[in-house]
């Protein structure tokens, strides 16, 4: 799928991974509806990058995570922008405690932002998609979500049912010539490791990433972008993680 001229919808793109996925979309030629929970200064200037390199863009703020904004979300960059192409879902976030000690409420939560809303945004979507004759669904997992991870039981489980929900999508949707995909980041440098100590990032460098490096939201786009754009890639999950989930210790 060449990209000029489409209408891309990125939740979470006004930040991180969805933030760069947008303006690399945008280089290619295609015009952006970029989702946050809020127009704050980093959707701005998300949006004023896109702009800067002759694209349009919406922002569109709502908690994916909630139904009816999902939902609307879809309706509003259909309204704004004219059509919906491609839809990635990026938007998510840390969702810390093991069984004993998370709160049942967090527990949904999780499966509410991370799984829950890509059976709203895509029911919603996918009709736009059929009218123009076929689209691109890219949903963001993790490298938590292919392995065990200590103290985050809820991420990893919600993060684990994307590539399925991915698999069994892109079979349903083969027909309609919607093809989807899932990317699983591994270690990549945005606020989502903040929280890290600098022994905790020098541990992760030195011991648990071949390439000995973090990832940077660009790597993640890239393979993106490249899920998007070829015609004969549909149901397969790639990890971008610097080899971390290959290894055997």
């Amino acid at each position: 799928m060449g990209l000029h001229d489409k209408v891309c919808l990125i939740t979470g793109g006004t930040k991180g991974i969805g933030a760069a996925t947008s303006i690399a979309f945008a280089r290619l030629g295609a015009h952006l509806s970029i989702n946050g929970r809020e127009v704050d200064e980093s959707a701005q200037r998300t949006k004023h990058q896109i702009e800067a390199l002759g694209r349009r863009c919406c922002v569109v703020a709502a908690d994916v995570g909630k139904p009816e904004e999902a939902i609307r979300c879809v309706h509003e960059t259909f309204d704004a922008l004219g059509r919906i192409d491609v839809l990635v879902h990026s938007a998510g976030g840390r969702i810390d405690g093991d069984l004993l000690r998370l709160p049942p409420e967090s527990w949904y939560r999780a499966f509410d932002v991370h799984v829950h809303a890509i059976f709203h945004l895509c029911r919603t979507a996918v009709p736009y998609m059929k009218e123009n004759g076929g689209g691109a669904i890219v949903l963001i997992s993790s490298a938590a979500g292919l392995r065990g991870c200590v103290g985050s039981i809820a991420y990893g489980v919600a993060k684990g049912a994307i590539p399925q929900f991915a698999r069994a999508l892109a079979r349903e949707l083969a027909d309609d010539n919607i093809r989807v995909n899932c990317v699983s980041p591994g270690i990549i440098r945005t606020r989502f490791q903040d929280c890290l100590t600098s022994e905790q990032v020098k541990a992760n460098v030195e011991n648990r990433i071949p390439l000995h490096r973090e990832g940077r939201p660009e790597d993640v786009a890239e393979v993106i972008v490249a899920l998007v754009t070829n015609h004969f890639v549909t149901g397969e999950t790639i990890a971008v993680d610097g080899g971390m989930t290959m290894r055997i210790a």
